[in-house]
């Protein structure tokens, strides 16, 4: 039964992967037919064609390797120039590629392309296209999570007590206190007080608590200071007072990770603490709490891209020494599939939350696409975009100082770099997906 739960979560995964790629293409698919470019192919997956069929212009279809997809629009490059050759500078295997596909774009056109070419639309319109594919992956991922906030919720801390320290040591280390006490060992504020699991806090130095986040910091700055608290237990108000100590908790970034001095140390701060932890629900949000949810995934991806080399560095040594892996570092659709698989696989989480899990999964994919495929490097489609930007900045130059129009960017000009990237891309790949087999994440 654990292994169909797994393939079960596996493919359930691919599927969803498949379907974001497809509506990612179609992101550019239909903003290019309504532009009237002519567009002769839309492909999922690169390499051998497994299925096709031609409607109209376009031919459709599968293809054997699953990592991705294109749509083929007719005039990406320029022409070449008249008279233009490659030079003979150390470039030059570089200025003939370019030159050759830019001659392979045109042998593509026919005289009906006149103005269907991609490189004859203004840049909006190339933008748009460009920006049509992430753009479909920000809605997945809101649709998505719009589902899940309203339906299963949003897993919250509430100021219901789950579980009360009976006890602490003598240092102010809040990792200290525990369930297990010692003859010596003093008893936690919070155990002192009366609270024990189901109890409900309704006041905190005798003002009302409506969430877990105003409750713990009325606790964080009330350390060595004798407090009211109000709490209900099967109906009955209950008054006690409480004296949170002073002890030292990491300082979080705003990603929750642990901020670190420069050699390396975690930082902390003092604040006020009385051994309890709260009781995590599900809690139903309206559809706009899906906007918030993107917004910090977004915030967290741009996070991870902007240490990726380290991230990737990591991973290639944990690969060859007994390191584990981060658990908040990349993965590839190989690990992907294998979290989804566990997360199927989890008897004792109810059968919806599995699935909420999985959707969630799914969403933070369709963020990291989106994020990714914005960074301005071609062949992403961030590196197109950049190259219409940089073509209306030259264009708007030379007409205010009265010069002529210098004409579309060639972006086969950037074949070098475009290679350079891809081959990183390709080495990223391979990295994970061994990683991904070797010594994949777990979380669970």
């Amino acid at each position: 039964m654990t292994l169909l739960l797994v393939l079960a979560g596996i493919f359930i995964m691919v599927v969803g992967i498949a379907a974001s790629i497809a509506l990612h293409e179609i992101g550019h698919l239909v903003p290019a037919k309504l532009f009237n470019v002519r567009v002769t192919q839309y492909m999922i997956g690169f390499g051998k064609t497994l299925w096709s069929r031609t409607k109209g212009e376009t031919e459709y279809g599968i293809k054997a390797i699953p990592l991705g997809g294109y749509v083929s629009m007719i005039g990406m490059l320029p022409p070449n120039k008249p008279g233009e050759t490659p030079s003979k500078a150390r470039n030059q295997y570089f200025q003939t590629m370019a030159r050759q596909a830019r001659e392979d774009a045109a042998a593509e056109l026919t005289a009906e392309d006149t103005g269907r070419t991609f490189i004859s639309l203004p840049v909006w319109k190339r933008m748009i296209i460009m920006l049509g594919g992430p753009f479909m992956n920000l809605i997945i991922a809101v649709v998505i999570l719009a589902i899940l906030v309203t339906s299963v919720g949003i897993a919250t801390p509430t100021t219901k007590v789950h579980d009360v320290f009976e006890c602490m040591t003598e240092t102010t280390d809040a990792e200290a206190f525990s369930a297990e006490c010692g003859p010596d060992d003093p008893a936690s504020p919070a155990w002192e007080a009366g609270l024990r699991p189901g109890d409900q806090i309704t006041h905190f130095n005798n003002q009302p608590v409506e969430d877990w986040d105003d409750l713990s910091g009325a606790i964080r700055e009330r350390a060595d200071t004798e407090t009211a608290i109000t709490y209900e237990r099967d109906g009955q108000v209950i008054e006690q007072s409480i004296t949170p100590v002073l002890t030292q908790r990491p300082v979080l970034d705003r990603f929750d990770q642990p901020v670190t001095d420069v050699a390396g140390n975690v930082e902390t701060q003092p604040v006020g603490f009385i051994g309890m932890s709260s009781l995590v629900e599900n809690q139903q949000q309206p559809p706009t709490a899906a906007l918030s949810l993107v917004g910090e995934q977004i915030s967290g991806t741009f996070s991870v891209i902007t240490v990726l080399p380290v991230k990737l560095w990591d991973t290639a040594k944990v690969l060859v020494t007994d390191g584990e892996r981060d658990p908040t570092g990349p993965v590839s659709v190989v690990g992907v599939g294998r979290i989804a698989g566990e997360a199927a696989a989890q008897h004792d989480i109810p059968i919806t939350d599995r699935a909420a899990m999985l959707l969630s999964l799914l969403a933070g994919l369709n963020v990291a696409l989106m994020v990714f495929n914005l960074i301005p490097l071609l062949p992403l489609d961030g590196g197109h975009v950049a190259g219409a930007l940089w073509e209306s900045l030259r264009r708007g130059w030379a007409k205010l100082r009265g010069k002529p129009d210098p004409g579309p960017f060639d972006i086969a000009k950037m074949f070098p770099l475009t290679v350079v990237v891809f081959g990183l891309l390709l080495t990223m790949g391979i990295l994970l997906i061994v990683a991904d087999i070797i010594k994949p994440v777990t979380l669970f």
